[in-house]
Formats: C-alpha cells, sequence, structure tokens
C-alpha cells in the first residue's frame, strides 16, 4: 500500500514519477500510486486535472464530473476501498502534456504546501466533517456538466475539489471554508451567466 501523501507536491512527485517511466499515463495507473482508499488524494487528482491546461480538453468537466460524483458517493455510503470502473481507470494521457501540465503546477504546489497547517481540525477529522465534504463534492459533481457552457468555471471547480482534497490530506479545516466561498462563487457566476 503506497505511503499517504502529506501534501500536495508528493501529489504531483508521484504523478511525475509515473510520466517519467511510461510514455502514456492511465488514471488507474495514478490510482495506484496515491492508494484507492485515500479520498483527499483523489479529489486533489481531479482538482488539479480541472485547475491545469488539461481543463480546456472538451468533455473533460463531465467526465471528471462523473469520477467525483462516483468517488463522493462511495465515501458516503461508508465504503473503505474506491471501486472505479474501467472506463475511468483507463483514460490515459501523453506523457508531453502531462509533463507540461506538471511543470505548470510545480511552482504554485511548493508555495500552497507553505502555508498549510493543521487547523480547524473539526472541519475535517471526525465523521461529520468528512461526510459533509463527500456532500459537497456530490453537489459539485452534479453541476460540472453546466459548467461546461461557462468558460473558465471547470477551472474554478477544480480550484474548489483541489482545496477540499488538501484539506483532508493535510487536515486544514480553513481550507474547506475557502473551498465553500470559491464553489458559492463559481456556482453564482454560472448561475447568472446561464440565465
Amino acid at each position: 500500500m503506497p505511503r499517504p501523501l502529506q501534501n500536495l507536491e508528493e501529489l504531483l512527485d508521484r504523478i511525475g514519477e509515473l510520466a517519467r517511466d511510461n510514455d502514456q499515463v492511465s488514471i488507474g495507473m495514478v490510482v495506484e500510486s496515491i492508494g484507492s482508499r485515500s479520498f483527499g488524494p483523489l479529489l486533489m487528482l481531479i482538482g488539479i486535472t480541472l485547475f491545469s491546461p488539461l481543463s480546456g480538453v472538451p468533455g473533460m468537466s463531465v467526465f471528471m464530473a462523473s469520477f467525483v460524483l462516483l468517488i463522493a458517493t462511495q465515501m458516503l455510503i461508508g465504503r473503505k476501498q474506491f471501486w472505479l470502473p474501467h472506463y475511468i481507470l483507463n483514460r490515459s494521457i501523453e506523457r508531453g502534456k502531462l509533463q507540461k501540465a506538471l511543470n505548470w503546477l510545480n511552482k504554485p504546489a511548493r508555495d500552497i504546501d507553505r502555508v498549510l497547517k493543521p487547523r480547524l481540525t473539526f472541519l475535517v477529522h471526525n465523521k461529520g466533517g468528512s461526510y459533509g465534504i463527500a456532500a459537497l463534492c456530490v453537489v459539485v459533481g452534479l453541476c460540472m456538466p453546466f459548467m461546461e457552457l461557462v468558460p473558465f468555471s471547470a477551472s474554478a471547480a477544480g480550484l474548489a475539489l483541489l482545496t477540499l482534497g488538501l484539506s483532508l490530506v493535510v487536515h486544514d479545516g480553513l481550507l474547506v471554508l475557502l473551498a465553500l466561498v470559491v464553489f458559492g462563487t463559481t456556482f453564482t457566476f454560472v448561475f447568472v451567466n446561464i440565465l
């Protein structure tokens, strides 16, 4: 079983190792390297994908929405290890595109990791906190298909998911509150632009 991640840089390093060793990197390979029991790192993976230049791939937000819903629902029903279908696990990206996205994210990841620390841990530690985060992820996942209609809104949802994942990894409840603000703002922006 992989060692639990401690921060965002470690997640990027693990994905970077896969990119160095393989021409194509599948989601299954990434999930195996970070651990299929870890809700936080999986959320971080989805958030990074949506926040990076990869979010410009048509249909990416709808695909990632199905990933979010599947994982968050399993967390809500209490599964210890997440099941993911082959159509998600087999999706892959070419090494060059992945490496470009990782290079783009490296400096912000270092800066973010410097300011993270355990605080307001009741929002992430107890069952109520983690179920609340999972429920919020279900809402984000349900809204994401509509974000295809408004440019850059999927990237903002990705930022919210990345923040929620980080909150679970580093036990920083302040990040949960920040994610609520980001998602609330994004939802309002999408709602106003669709109407």
